[in-house]
């Protein structure tokens, strides 16, 4: 077992592990670690706990300090050179008639690296815009194509729903989507009404799948002979959301019914 805490280096990005050492670290404090990138500061997320092997990459990096208020200037400094560097960056990739979509510009917290995210519709040939942004910046340079839903996280918005998106306010690392989820909650397969803001299907559509799918499990399929309250008939839909069953009745015909999934039972 190992002891660690629970990192995050963005407000929805997701949550690494590293051995705090023997700093008193809790929640919501601010700490530098060393990362692949290089030097970072990040919030803990998750207190300190014990973790298995399968759960930690190996070898565990340290928690070099808690962070303190310079640290934190530091940051913010930062952040203001990275808006400096994005202007810098669109006039360049402008020079060269690259045809890419400057998404966002980070500094690490040492400013050992920049790295540029970007989304384009295929490769693009950025080497001779390394060159030229290095000998601007004078330090390492790193471009990172990103795709449509990592774009959304970055930059956020409002969805369909009315709130912030999930992508990037809380929800930590994207999950596979497909079509089958939105046929099985019974929605609408038009593209504008099931698609998030990324054009790709929306990450909620996984949220409720496993519940849909244990309700179907347990009510009649489809064409299935059934007997109610109201008398026999034939199952012709179900609705897993409010757990009733449409049966169309054998004796008064017309529309089916409506009823609740515990007035029907298999015949």
């Amino acid at each position: 077992m190992y002891n660690v805490v629970g990192v995050r280096f963005k407000k929805a990005g997701k949550i690494y592990y590293f051995d705090p050492v023997e700093h008193p670290i809790a929640t919501d404090h601010h700490v530098i670690v060393e990362t692949a990138r290089g030097i970072e500061y990040g919030k803990v997320v998750v207190g300190q706990k014990q973790v298995g092997e399968s759960d930690v990459v190996l070898p565990l990096k340290k928690v070099i300090r808690i962070a303190g208020d310079a640290d934190a200037r530091i940051v913010e400094e930062n952040k203001t050179a990275a808006k400096n560097a994005f202007a810098t960056c669109m006039e360049k990739i402008r020079d060269h008639q690259l045809k890419m979509k400057l998404v966002d510009v980070e500094f690490t917290f040492d400013r050992n690296k920049i790295i540029f995210y970007f989304t384009a519709e295929g490769r693009v040939d950025f080497r001779e815009l390394v060159k030229d942004l290095a000998s601007v910046f004078r330090t390492r340079i790193e471009l990172r194509q990103i795709g449509v839903r990592d774009e959304a996280k970055m930059l956020g918005g409002i969805g369909p729903c009315g709130r912030v998106l999930c992508c990037s306010s809380w929800l930590g690392d994207f999950e596979p989507v497909s079509i089958k989820m939105a046929k099985d909650q019974n929605l609408s397969l038009n593209p504008t009404k099931i698609s998030g803001l990324c054009g790709r299907l929306m990450c909620c559509l996984k949220y409720e799948h496993d519940n849909y799918e244990s309700i179907r499990e347990e009510m009649p399929a489809i064409g299935k002979i059934v007997v109610t309250s109201f008398g026999e008939g034939k199952v012709t839909g179900i609705n897993a959301s409010s757990r009733s069953v449409y049966v169309q009745l054998f004796e008064t015909g017309g529309k089916p019914k409506e009823l609740p999934f515990d007035d029907v039972v298999v015949k």
